[in-house]
């Protein structure tokens, strides 16, 4: 009997070609009983079930006989031949073949890709800089001047005065493209922050100087990246209406601040808490600094082909979380979807590295046999529920679906090997960077 023929190609380091040559032997055996199998179902005039002859079945179900046997025989060696020399594929394999021949051996091709092999190295004895965990007094005051904020109440201006940078104007405007109006450039009632950087580049600081139920025309330019297409790179004229100025009162720096919380008791309290929240925030954030000073390292270090499926599986990921939060903070779904589309090969870049990232972190936790047990998963999950003010059972019930519980696997896997990196490491603190940002 003759054997199967086998020939494995290297097209390059993540991807493959498969060839087999499959005898006629095997072919027309597993023929055979796909016809035999079609003989049972088929039902046709002047036939009884399972008695209709080869050659008529052969006349009305050639095609579908030959095709579920091509795919059979397909699926069942390259699979079988995957499994022999233990490669595993991490995209659908491309199919090549030419059909069945009578008496003739049945040949096809599979192109498909994998996992570039390497070595993980220099992950060991890394030179690295990790932020001083430091808040100062000023630091308390900014953020208590934020949560200030966000209780502050919206009065109406009502002295004669223009609006300035900071106030809230209720307006009407109707925008004109070389003369012609357009509903989307329209609205009525439309509240806007001056300086909050909402709108259109330009439009905001016009509005400065305003008085309540006074008119103006403003002519600004679209961004040549806006998303609506008819308008990008445009000049647009808007006539608006101020209706209303309003501004923020801040609620006093002092007991009468803690009121809208129940947990204080004192003014000292509530401090020490903002404190206390903002110091792990920073601890958080220098980690978060330490792991991407890490693996730009590792990426630096270790050069390797990323398999295209894996990066475009990547990319995909970026696009639809792009999506999801354009749709969130009010976009029209299908400008959301046409932007975002648009994202792809800006996405490109960052998808490698990213990918880059998932694939070096795992080599390095097969290389020092790390593991996640089932009291990993207890611990990782009981500090979720701290850190997210969450139930840990109902926080352990959501982990219970499979994918979920695989993803948080990796999470734990890969902080496993982050931390075994910088417990090798040779880290040097230093002063935060100032960021520059200011509460509005």
């Amino acid at each position: 009997m003759s054997q199967v023929v086998v020939k494995l190609e290297e097209l390059s380091s993540v991807k493959k070609k498969l060839s087999l040559e499959i005898p006629w032997d095997e072919v027309k055996n597993e023929l055979d009983a796909v016809y035999h199998d079609v003989g049972r179902k088929a039902r046709l005039k002047g036939f009884r079930p399972g008695k209709i002859p080869r050659k008529v079945l052969e006349t009305y179900f050639k095609d579908q006989a030959e095709g579920e046997t091509t795919t059979n025989i397909v699926n069942k060696y390259y699979w079988q031949t995957l499994e022999e020399k233990g490669i595993v594929p991490i995209s659908q394999p491309e199919i090549t073949q030419e059909g069945i021949k009578e008496n003739t051996n049945f040949t096809f091709s599979a192109s498909f890709e994998t996992e570039a092999e390497f070595e993980p190295k220099n992950y060991r004895g890394l030179d690295l800089e990790k932020e001083e965990v430091k808040v100062t007094d000023d630091d308390v005051q900014k953020r208590i001047d934020e949560i200030r904020h966000m209780f502050a109440t919206m009065e109406e201006v009502k002295e004669d005065r223009g609006s300035v940078q900071g106030d809230f104007v209720v307006m009407d405007f109707e925008g004109t493209l070389n003369g012609e109006a357009y509903n989307e450039l329209k609205a009525e009632n439309y509240f806007l922050e001056i300086g909050s950087g909402r709108f259109v580049p330009g439009f905001e600081d016009q509005l400065i100087g305003i008085k309540r139920e006074g008119k103006k025309e403003i002519k600004v330019t679209f961004p040549a990246d806006y998303h609506e297409s008819k308008f990008a790179g445009q000049e647009v004229v808007f006539n608006v209406i101020v209706k209303s100025i309003r501004e923020k009162k801040l609620p006093e720096n002092d007991e009468n601040l803690i009121k809208n919380f129940e947990k204080y008791n004192t003014f000292e309290d509530f401090k020490n808490d903002v404190r206390a929240s903002l110091e792990e925030k920073n601890k958080q954030t220098a980690e978060v600094n330490l792991q991407n000073s890490i693996t730009e390292k590792l990426i630096k270090d270790n050069d390797f082909e990323v398999p295209p499926s894996l990066v475009e599986r990547q990319i995909y990921y970026m696009m639809a979380d792009t999506q999801r939060r354009m749709i969130s903070a009010g976009i029209d779904g299908d400008q959301a979807m046409e932007f975002s589309l648009k994202m792809h090969d800006k996405l490109k870049d960052d998808a490698e590295k990213i990918v880059k990232s998932f694939l070096l972190l795992r080599k390095i936790a097969e290389k020092e046999s790390f593991t996640v047990e089932e009291t990993d998963i207890e611990e990782y999950l009981q500090y979720l529920a701290v850190q997210h003010k969450r139930d840990y059972e109902s926080l352990k019930k959501m982990y219970e679906e499979e994918e979920k519980k695989d993803n948080l696997k990796m999470e734990i896997m890969q902080k496993k090997v982050f931390d075994f990196i910088e417990q090798n490491a040779n880290i040097k603190t230093v002063e935060k960077k100032d960021t520059g940002m200011e509460v509005k």
